[in-house]
């Protein structure tokens, strides 16, 4: 596929719509992205909702107001689509009859309340999705019982860190097989015509009722500027918008279906949040409360701005009950449709997503298509609508009171020029309905293969005026957007345009002058000795070493290992970028001279650091105290391997054009030039490959990787039979950093035990892609040169000896053999649980995990985490041995 013309499929055609300028304009998006699954899992406990003067979010708007009280920045909902201006939102809400509220979003503890953080206690899946959201399904597991709320609240907050996480199968409510199974099915018979069909089928024994209400909503934009509500009206039996922007859309039933319908408004019950002014009779949770306990809640006139169609299907044991429903904007008269026209055009649907997926994964055999099917649903439903405003959100709205004082000086208050509305890839549309500066660049990669116009925007929307900080920071997330993630956007734009095919320059171009602005501040800001020794505290590492290196005891520093082999890294990539457009403008010469010697810098002040230990031959981080005294800390984890990483060959027509651009850059080819230090060393050598007229630009020599791989290719160590662990198997006691007896860590192969981080980073073992991923793409780029010379034992004390392509193929198909069937049939991601590895029902629904156990591979943390853990999508369609590099 790599480099290949478009495919002709269905879905390329409707991809092509694009107008070439998706990146600068919601509205000049291709006209099929106008409707999607932008609408979060969660919005409340989000930072953006949160208008308290501790900054506690989580308490600041809990799950169980969310019902209740108006969101200010965005919605929620399950099986949620919107239009891409979120204007007007979809999505369905479900009761059995049991449980005290309709079940409207899905339920999970919040960071205070779960004891390894925070956890969405829920089933559900995204088994479908086409990148032009023609086609999605979405899939949910629902108890016939009384969902255990409160069971899952106290159990979780009896138990401690040392304890697993108590989750929804472990209160016995899914035991006697009484459950709903849900599918929501949307596909499009034209960008404004999409039509829901919603499955019903019941798992259980017995004939039983679900009440079922697809509603739709306008969100309120309304209230913070004392603007007209818009208007939800019946036509008939239609719903029916009136909106300055989003008017004229039809929500139809099926004809012939009669299901009561149900108005109320998008306005805070006061009931619920002090002080709140009383704006509707009818609020938000008046359609939960009138089919919960038959209150009066629903406005009789059938009028407001939420709506419902309510549903209360009686479904015999092991059947299935088809609702079909239909939004469209229609041109002329609505247009008359049937049951046979709706599951018409979901059959052409998915026979576009066969084709599509198909085309792509044609070397894929079925199961490794079904990864690839259900990994690239899980990108495409993590789309998002992210607005966020952030001076607004500190000063308040004109309609509303203003925020206590707390934070103007709080979270955020240095981003006030960030002012987003845009559609971005989430991390986890539960666990993580915001954007991360890092996740986002591995999201890119995954979908330079379904749809690389999009995989370009999320690249270039961050280093946009209205993202990138004037002093050319990145912002990091929500949470803290000063935090500091690894620099992978350029190692990312890399990958994007090498899979598309090494064609759009301009994208490179325009990319790599912002990147310029990044690489400065980080020189800048996280180098402030001037060393080319970098920190940067947090770099996604954090939670694998034994001090939090965000806040380190008053007068104590640290040289960090990774955050200086990351800027590495960074360098070699903006070299690469440079070498690319200089073959077109000789401009860019100059970037290509100042970014080897950027290189050489940081690999000399690695060389000078002595953070390598070429006893155990490993890096480590090094702490200094307040006196003075220097502290490594000899502990192997996924830090000490970051050097590794910092790593590219350059083929002999970059090498000469190197050769020629300047003296100093001839020079440093040659080894003769260096220092006597520097040979013993050889950190940043470019040394010439026997036999070639390539060279290898490296943080390590080839012995010195040779060295560190065996510790990382130890099956007792770090390898494990699904990748490499993030810290070594053989801390099997826990290590101490000298005088500071509160730092420790120890190997943990599932949740950490550790509340140093909070929240469920739990780094001390377990296996995590996108680590993993940067090894396998690293060992590819030194195999690029040397080829089969470079040869290491692999695994260690095998005695078998293997090149680097060649291990980078066995990491790769460790990692994705993840969710692949065993030799006993089971998918190592489901663990031992033999409902998720046995029932039909369950064992074929791919969730994709934030990480995986260290031993078995057991998916942990967040469970829809289809953000980095979707990188296995590259690795299926580009795998070591063919990759774009």
């Amino acid at each position: 596929m790599t480099g290949s013309d478009p495919l002709k499929t269905a879905e390329h055609r409707r991809l092509a719509e694009a107008t070439g300028r998706a990146e600068d304009s919601l509205s000049e998006a291709n006209p099929w992205y106008e409707w999607g699954p932008y609408l979060a899992e969660r919005a409340w406990g989000s930072v953006r909702e949160d208008y308290s003067a501790d900054g506690d979010a989580w308490a600041s708007f809990p799950h169980d107001q969310a019902r209740s009280r108006v969101y200010r920045w965005n919605e929620d909902g399950m099986a949620g689509i919107c239009d891409v201006r979120q204007e007007l939102c979809l999505s369905l809400a479900l009761w059995n009859g049991r449980d005290p509220f309709l079940k409207e979003r899905m339920f999970g503890l919040s960071g205070p309340q779960g004891n390894h953080g925070e956890d969405v206690k829920e089933y559900w899946w995204y088994l479908e999705g086409l990148p032009s959201h023609a086609l999605l399904k979405w899939r949910y597991h629902y108890p016939q019982a009384e969902f255990p709320y409160e069971q899952l609240v106290a159990e979780n907050a009896r138990r401690t860190r040392q304890d697993p996480e108590f989750e929804l199968m472990d209160t016995g409510v899914f035991d006697d097989g009484r459950f709903w199974i849900v599918d929501v099915t949307y596909a499009k018979e034209s960008p404004t015509d999409l039509f829901m069909r919603i499955d019903i089928t019941n798992h259980g024994p017995d004939q039983a009722t679900l009440h079922v209400l697809p509603t739709f909503w306008f969100r309120n934009t309304w209230r913070w500027t004392d603007a007209q509500p818009p208007a939800l009206s019946l036509d008939g039996t239609t719903i029916v918008s009136d909106h300055p922007i989003a008017g004229g859309y039809r929500f139809d039933v099926e004809p012939g279906s009669d299901p009561r319908i149900l108005f109320c408004d998008n306005e805070t019950n006061p009931d619920v949040q002090d002080g709140a002014p009383r704006r509707s009779a009818y609020p938000k949770d008046g359609i939960n409360d009138h089919v919960v306990s038959g209150a009066p809640t629903v406005n009789p006139d059938q009028r407001g701005t939420k709506a419902a169609f309510w549903f209360e299907p009686t479904v015999g044991a092991g059947q299935t009950v088809t609702l079909r429903l239909r939004l469209h904007r229609p041109v002329d008269e609505p247009t008359s449709w049937d049951a046979a026209l709706c599951d018409s055009v979901v059959a052409q649907r998915i026979n576009d997503a066969d084709e599509f997926y198909a085309a792509i994964g044609k070397d894929l055999d079925d199961e490794r298509r079904l990864v690839l099917r259900q990994a690239s649903a899980g990108l495409v439903w993590s789309k998002q609508i992210y607005p966020y405003r952030v001076s607004r959100w500190l000063d308040g709205d004109p309609a509303e009171p203003p925020p206590p004082p707390e934070r103007e000086t709080g979270r955020n208050a240095n981003w006030r020029h960030l002012d987003a509305f845009d559609i971005l890839a989430m991390p986890d549309p539960w666990e993580y309905p915001w954007f991360a500066a890092w996740d986002l660049a591995f999201h890119s990669i995954a979908w330079a293969h379904l749809d690389p116009a999009f995989a370009k925007y999320q690249l270039t929307v961050l280093l946009r005026e209205w993202f990138q900080h004037p002093n050319g920071a990145l912002p990091a997330y929500e949470w803290d957007f000063d935090d500091v993630n690894p620099p992978v956007h350029a190692f990312a734009t890399l990958r994007v345009f090498l899979i598309d095919g090494a064609r759009d320059r301009a994208f490179l171009e325009r990319i790599f002058q912002k990147l310029m602005l990044n690489f400065t501040w980080w020189l800048n800001r996280e180098d402030p000795s001037g060393h080319n020794v970098f920190g940067g505290g947090f770099l996604g590492l954090d939670n694998i070493s034994p001090v939090d290196r965000s806040h380190l005891p008053p007068g104590v520093t640290i040289e960090q290992a990774d955050g200086t082999a990351w800027m590495a890294m960074y360098s070699e990539n903006m070299l690469l970028i440079a070498l690319m457009l200089a073959e077109q403008n000789d401009v860019y010469d100059d970037m290509v001279v100042k970014f080897l010697e950027q290189f050489l810098l940081i690999a000399d002040a690695l060389d000078d650091a002595h953070l390598y230990d070429p006893a155990d031959g490993f890096f480590y981080d090094r702490l200094t105290d307040a006196a003075g005294q220097q502290i490594p800390i000899k502990v192997q984890t996924l830090v000490g391997m970051i050097p590794l990483l910092a790593s590219v060959s350059l083929p002999p027509e970059q090498v000469r054009r190197l050769a020629v651009l300047e003296k100093r850059t001839a020079r440093r080819l040659d080894d003769s030039e260096r220092s006597p230090a520097q040979r013993e060393h050889n950190l940043g050598r470019v040394p010439r490959v026997a036999g070639t007229d390539g060279v290898l630009i490296s943080l390590v020599t080839p012995d010195m990787a040779s060295t560190a791989l065996r510790h990382v290719f130890d099956e007792q160590g770090f390898l494990s039979p699904h990748g490499l662990r993030s810290v070594t198997k053989r801390l099997s006691t826990p290590y101490v950093v000298p005088g500071l007896p509160s730092a420790v860590i120890d190997y943990e192969p599932g949740e950490s035990t550790t509340d140093m981080y909070g929240g469920n980073s739990n780094w001390r073992g377990p296996v995590w892609l996108p680590t993993n991923y940067l090894v396998v793409r690293t060992l590819v780029r030194y195999d690029k040169v040397p080829g089969s010379r470079f040869t290491v034992e692999y695994p260690t004390g095998s005695g078998v000896q293997r090149s680097m392509d060649d291990i980078a193929t066995d990491l790769a198909d460790r990692l994705v053999g993840i969710w692949l069937p065993g030799p006993d049939g089971r998918r190592p991601v489901w663990g031992g649980d033999p409902r998720f590895a046995d029932d039909p029902a369950w064992r074929d629904n791919l969730l994709f995990f934030e990480y995986f156990h260290g031993d078995t591979a057991k998916g942990l943390g967040a469970s829809h985490q289809t953000g980095w853990t979707a990188l296995v999508v590259d690795l299926l369609l580009d795998p070591p041995g063919r990759a774009a590099g």
